[in-house]
């Protein structure tokens, strides 16, 4: 089974066939493959639905991609979803987020958020960390459309900022607050 996938690009290559969407990098699985596919439509639809990201992108030192992140919840919630380190224009990485919360809650909602890092020291802390708990460590800033128009990477001193896209569901109260980030290996 592990063969097929190389065998199928050597024989494509050989054949100038591509065939896409079904192969992958060498070594790179096809959840990992599908991560990444997912992480860039959604920084190109960030970039397209608010213009003032582009400044962080090009400013980042590493953009960390959840494109789809599921929260559920009655009375005790929870937040699961899979993305992409992005470093120069290359995965870096692979990441999972995931939460819990008690409270006053009920509903179903997915979304996504975007992560850049603004400095070196915030991404070796996500790099040295076992799990990064949103809220400790570097300090972060959730952007919204109004606070993206006026603030500047000169003007704006954190070490991440967070954009919040794609809100879709019911559910009442989104935050990053308490969300852990781990290195994970799909």
């Amino acid at each position: 089974m592990r063969y097929k996938a190389p065998m199928a690009m050597l024989l494509c290559s050989v054949l100038g066939v591509s065939l896409p969407g079904s192969i992958v990098s060498a070594g790179q699985s096809p959840e990992a493959a599908q991560i990444e596919r997912d992480a860039d439509a959604a920084l190109k639809k960030l970039l397209e639905d608010t213009p003032e990201a582009e400044t962080f992108r090009k400013e980042a030192k590493g953009i960390l991609i959840f494109p789809s992140i599921v929260k559920g919840g009655f009375i005790i919630g929870a937040h699961y979803g899979k993305g992409a380190l992005k470093r120069g224009g290359s995965t870096a990485g692979y990441y999972s987020t995931v939460a819990a919360s008690y409270g006053l809650q009920a509903g179903v909602q997915s979304f996504g958020y975007i992560l850049f890092f603004m400095n070196d020291k915030s991404l070796e802390y996500l790099d040295n960390s076992e799990g990064w708990e949103v809220g400790v460590g570097p300090s972060i800033v959730v952007m919204d459309k109004g606070a993206g128009k006026s603030l500047t990477t000169t003007t704006g001193r954190s070490d991440v900022y967070a954009f919040i896209f794609s809100q879709e569901g019911l559910m009442a109260g989104l935050g990053l607050q308490g969300s852990k980030i781990t290195k994970i290996n799909p």
